[in-house]
């Protein structure tokens, strides 16, 4: 199957923003196996999600990501705090950004979507679910959703 590509024939570019080494293989795997021309990066702190989409120090020539999930409870800057800043940059704002998440919390929720968030999804423990969601979330924004132009 080959893998969808933006209207540029280039690969969708993901930024995940990830603290739990154990989350970051699992969709770097899920990645690998459904859609192999997709780029996926990894940060593993707020501060770090801010200076990779700002292209800041040892980023400063990062791609400007499609589509960003983001955990919550992250170090250095907190998954809202990058959330509010993301959604409130003119450039940044129209990147969608799902957030993926442990907590079910409904003021994460309702937080999040205050913020602007496009999507919140809680993260399955079962390895076998996260795979899947991980796919739909790629298959859903990749392949249905006509993501903006990039900056």
């Amino acid at each position: 199957m080959t893998a969808p590509t933006r209207a540029d024939g280039t690969p969708i570019e993901v930024l995940l923003v990830e603290d739990d080494p154990g989350d970051v293989l699992m969709t770097q795997e899920a990645f690998e196996e459904h859609k192999v021309r997709n780029r996926l990066n990894v940060v593993s702190d707020g501060a770090e999600a801010l200076a990779y989409l700002r292209r800041e120090g040892e980023y400063a020539d990062a791609v400007r990501p499609d589509l960003i999930l983001l955990d919550l409870n992250l170090p250095k800057r907190d998954g809202r705090e990058v959330l509010e800043e993301i959604k409130k940059d003119d450039e940044l704002g129209r990147i969608p950004v799902v957030v993926l998440t442990t907590s079910a919390a409904d003021e994460d929720i309702l937080r999040s979507y205050q913020l602007h968030a496009n999507a919140y999804v809680t993260k399955p423990v079962d390895f076998e679910r996260f795979i899947t969601v991980i796919r739909q979330i790629d298959e859903f924004f990749v392949s249905v959703v006509k993501l903006p132009p990039r900056a």
